[in-house]
């Protein structure tokens, strides 16, 4: 499969391509990728992204999921740079319950790209399934307030 290594400020991330779009962005490092110009233009939006530059919407991303998944996914996507919402409040949008919500976030297989960071709790910033947990939550939404 495709992919190629990057260093960031949060660790080494992997992004990985299947049929002309991503299929997965994970922490560490995977040697012998192949890259392409799809990952190429991923890893420059990324490099910019860290340097405070939102991320394009027209990125091709294919997670997988079911259907359910999807629709949380692209309710990740509808949230805007710099904002973040709660998880009540998108199972109000893609239906189902906080708890499920919760459960398809955390299933994200593309974080970053789509934004699950920015869901958080009534009570502070929840949890993040992410290389650093929830220190790498906190770091993505003061890169992306600043």
């Amino acid at each position: 499969m495709p992919h190629v290594s990057m260093h960031s400020p949060i660790g080494d991330l992997t992004v990985f391509e299947a049929d002309g779009a991503v299929v997965a962005l994970e922490s560490g490092w995977a040697d012998g990728g192949d890259g392409s110009a799809l990952l190429g233009r991923v890893v420059a939006a990324l490099d910019r992204y860290f340097d405070g530059v939102p991320l394009p919407d027209d990125l091709p991303l294919s997670p997988g999921g079911t259907d359910y998944q999807r629709r949380v996914w692209d309710g990740l996507r509808a949230i805007p740079h710099g904002t973040v919402c709660g998880y009540a409040q998108l199972a109000r949008r893609a239906g189902g319950a906080a708890r499920s919500v919760g459960q398809a976030v955390a299933r994200n297989p593309i974080p970053i790209l789509i934004p699950c960071h920015r869901v958080t709790a009534a009570a502070g910033p929840g949890g993040y399934s992410f290389a650093g947990g929830v220190a790498t939550k906190i770091f993505l939404l003061d890169l992306e307030r600043a």
